[in-house]
């Protein structure tokens, strides 16, 4: 790797390293009350879906052990806001589900950041925004199969 190619991938990455600090930052200040980005994360995954998921997806889709994810399970449940019921299938896995509650919690979740992310991509212009996302999912995509 040449140096201008070096400091060019550093320099990418401490941006993108920076942006994600900042901006889970913000979001942890608009978020609903007791409310963790984690938490909203599992939530607004669930209603995308709209299917179950077994714990050990859902760690796998977060790139999160499954001991993370079974402590973010255990506080959604204990909110109310998402239900886990026993595999059916197999009596040894367990199914996760949102419930109405974590729905409704989901939308006000949404309803709180919305203002956030609406101004900072209204600040930046839809056009750049679009033209940022390929370069993004491939990135994701390339450090996915790593």
């Amino acid at each position: 790797m040449t140096d201008d190619t070096n400091a060019l991938a550093v320099t990418l990455f401490s941006e993108i390293l920076t942006a994600d600090q900042l901006l889970r930052n913000r979001l942890s200040r608009v978020l609903p009350k007791g409310m963790e980005i984690s938490h909203f994360s599992v939530l607004n995954h669930l209603a995308f879906v709209a299917d179950e998921r077994s714990p050990a997806q859902l760690a796998n889709t977060f790139h999160v052990t499954r001991g993370a994810m079974t402590n973010t399970l255990a506080k959604l449940e204990w909110a109310g806001y998402i239900h886990i019921r026993p595999d059916w299938d197999d009596a040894r896995r367990k199914m996760v589900a949102i419930s109405p509650a974590g729905r409704r919690a989901r939308d006000q979740a949404i309803s709180s950041i919305a203002p956030l992310i609406n101004r900072v991509v209204g600040e930046l212009g839809d056009d750049r925004v679009r033209s940022t996302l390929p370069v993004l999912r491939d990135l994701r995509k390339q450090l996915e199969g790593e």
